[in-house]
């Protein structure tokens, strides 16, 4: 039988308040119970209330947040308007030159040739070298000073100052500046190796910045102008100038032939370089054409070599020489002293940088008496063997004429008065042209005309001289009197080497040429266009007087016996003129000059020579240019294969008797 469970024990819970029972109507309330007394505590300290805050309403500030938001939403909505739709082409073209680089390039300029082929003047590759001058502020090569430290590595290489280069390189706001142009490849690979050099010091492992000081060091391809021969034919190909064009002679007459026409190439670029995969486009250059000369560059360098010793020699101003095939007008040499070196402008005399065979003028004196002969003879107004007498002195006008040397009554030929150059028998003669003095001189001023006097010689060269002839009716008294022996009026070296060209010719005269032909970029050869050609005298007389030429130089009593060339008949003539300085603008000194042709039986060369002021020696036209006249003539002939004659000459008569 299970155990009883003992007898829970009722623990007391504390009382529960009596419910007060209703009252019925009208009965009185009853009283409460007592409550039993409480146990007494300590006083508490009275609790102190929670501080409580009171947010205002969030409603105006989100108002003005999404006020705030609109306006700039409503200016980049603007923005975006005038980006794509009103000023699109404008920021389009802006991206488009930020976005693509354009380079022109450079035509090869075409090549200037003698004759022969034989480059006179030619173009090789060279480098612009630029720099980036922001590679060179202090924030990118990391020091103060490195367009300073980076001019002074450049300056020795580049020919330039330091100063100049820095400042350059110092150019704010710049990504591109030009150092230097036409530098040559050895130039350019020294710079080369030099960045290479510096960009090995600048590694952090050998104790750099990691900076190359000539990291902003570029180059841009190019090309230079040489001319392979120095000084040689200088005056005649002229230079290019530091932009490669033409500043002078061939190299500028001829600028639009041999310039060629640049291209250009435009690529898509990023950081400054090329971007490969994006590709390229633009149109290619159009190498220029190559020129080449009449110019024979042997016989160029003989007349070079001869005039330019006896300048020296005679401390001269300066002379020329100019040799010309009489029969086609091309001219072979043209030589002028003191020359320059075209390849080194800035040690070149501004004076002789031009081509003083073809723009000085100046009064040829007695190499001009054959044009007065020419008019006589072809006039019938006298033959080589009229008698013509010859006083000490002669009084025309308002002065006294005199020949070059005092004698006594010379009884000489018409053939006499060329060969001894006298100024008294070429005024005699020259008398008979008109029946009056002032028709003689229009006569006289028409023949001169023919032969070329007073016009351009017709080469188109830049800076030739037409000369000076004044017209009949201005001579002055003494004019009418000089002009016959070669006072009174200037002419260029070229023009007086075509006048004995054209007497050599038959009395033909064929306007000088310089220029043989042109070969385009496809290989084709263009010749040039034949010269002009204009009869001036018959030819029966061009052969007399080349007959009475040979006088001058065979003749013993002749003044040109020092032109004379063992086996070759010579016709020529000597020349002394007083000459006008041109810083005084008056007379002082001589013009010593010789004309000339071979062989006097069958011309083919012409040789002209001037000496401008010879100060030292003679300064007589047969002593100083007859030594020359017979060193070029020579050699031309020797380089041409032009055999002698073998015939004799006429030896015409210089003097006769006069009857009692």
């Amino acid at each position: 039988m299970p155990p009883k469970e003992p007898p829970r024990r009722r623990v007391p819970g504390p009382a529960r308040p009596a419910r007060p029972r209703p009252a019925s109507a009208g009965a009185r309330p009853s009283r409460p119970a007592p409550r039993p007394a409480a146990r007494r505590t300590p006083p508490r300290p009275p609790a102190r209330r929670p501080r409580t805050i009171k947010l205002g309403s969030p409603r105006p500030r989100l108002r003005l947040v999404s006020l705030g938001l609109t306006l700039v939403m409503l200016a980049f909505v603007v923005r975006l308007l005038q980006v794509q739709a009103v000023d699109a082409s404008a920021y389009a073209a802006k991206a488009d030159k930020y976005r693509f680089q354009e380079y022109t390039l450079s035509a090869e300029r075409g090549e200037i040739t003698d004759r022969n082929g034989i480059a006179l003047a030619a173009s090789v590759d060279a480098y612009d070298i630029t720099a980036d001058p922001k590679l060179f502020t202090p924030e990118e090569a990391k020091v103060p000073d490195a367009p300073e430290q980076a001019a002074a590595l450049l300056a020795p290489l580049l020919g330039k100052e330091p100063a100049e280069l820095a400042k350059k390189l110092r150019t704010p706001k710049s990504r591109y500046t030009l150092l230097a142009r036409k530098q040559t490849p050895q130039v350019w690979n020294q710079i080369k190796d030099l960045r290479r050099v510096y960009g090995q010091k600048a590694q952090p492992s050998a104790g750099g910045n990691g900076v190359n000081l000539l990291g902003g060091i570029l180059s841009e391809p190019s090309t230079k102008r040489v001319y392979p021969n120095g000084e040689l034919a200088a005056g005649i190909l002229g230079y290019v100038n530091a932009e490669g064009k033409g500043a002078g002679g061939v190299e500028s007459m001829l600028d639009g032939e041999l310039a060629g026409q640049d291209g250009k190439i435009r690529f898509t670029q990023s950081g400054g370089r090329q971007v490969p995969t994006a590709g390229s486009q633009g149109t290619p250059a159009v190498p220029g054409s190559d020129i080449e000369l009449t110019i024979d560059r042997d016989i160029q360098w003989a007349a070079q070599q001869a005039i330019t010793e006896q300048v020296t020699k005679s401390k001269a101003d300066r002379g020329y020489v100019v040799v010309q095939n009489t029969r086609t007008g091309e001219v072979l040499a043209m030589a002028n002293a003191p020359g320059f070196d075209p390849n080194d402008l800035s040690a070149a005399n501004a004076a002789a940088m031009g081509n003083a065979a073809l723009q000085d003028a100046y009064e040829p004196g007695s190499t001009s008496k054959v044009m007065s002969m020419a008019a006589v003879l072809e006039e019938g107004k006298a033959t080589p063997d009229t008698h013509v007498t010859v006083p000490n002195r002669l009084h025309r006008g308002d002065r006294l004429f005199k020949d070059d040397v005092d004698h006594e009554t010379w009884y000489l030929t018409l053939n006499g008065v060329l060969a001894k150059s006298s100024n008294i028998g070429t005024i005699l003669a020259t008398g008979q042209l008109g029946a009056t003095q002032a028709e003689s001189n229009k006569v006289l001023h028409s023949y001169l005309r023919k032969f070329g006097m007073g016009s351009p010689t017709g080469l188109d060269y830049p800076g030739e001289t037409p000369g000076i002839l004044a017209k009949p009716e201005d001579w002055s008294t003494s004019q009418q009197y000089t002009i016959p022996f070669g006072q009174g009026l200037s002419v260029s070296a070229m023009q007086a080497a075509s006048v004995y060209s054209t007497i050599a010719n038959g009395g033909v005269r064929v306007e000088p040429s310089l220029v043989r032909g042109t070969k385009g970029p496809d290989g084709r050869f263009t010749p040039a266009a034949k010269p002009q050609e204009s009869r001036v005298v018959s030819e029966k007389t061009a052969k007399t007087l080349a007959q009475m030429l040979e006088s001058v130089v065979d003749d013993r009593e002749g003044t040109g016996n020092k032109a004379a060339i063992p086996g070759y008949r010579v016709a020529g003539k000597t020349g002394t003129a007083n000459r006008v300085d041109p810083e005084l603008g008056r007379y002082k000194g001589y013009t010593a000059s010789f004309a000339g042709f071979a062989p006097a039986d069958d011309p083919q060369i012409t040789v002209y020579c001037a000496i401008q002021n010879p100060t030292k020696g003679s300064y007589f036209g047969g002593q100083l240019c007859g030594p020359i006249y017979k060193k070029v003539m020579e050699f031309a002939l020797k380089t041409l294969h032009v055999a002698p004659t073998g015939s004799q000459p006429a030896r015409l008569p210089v003097t006769f008797e006069p009857t009692p």
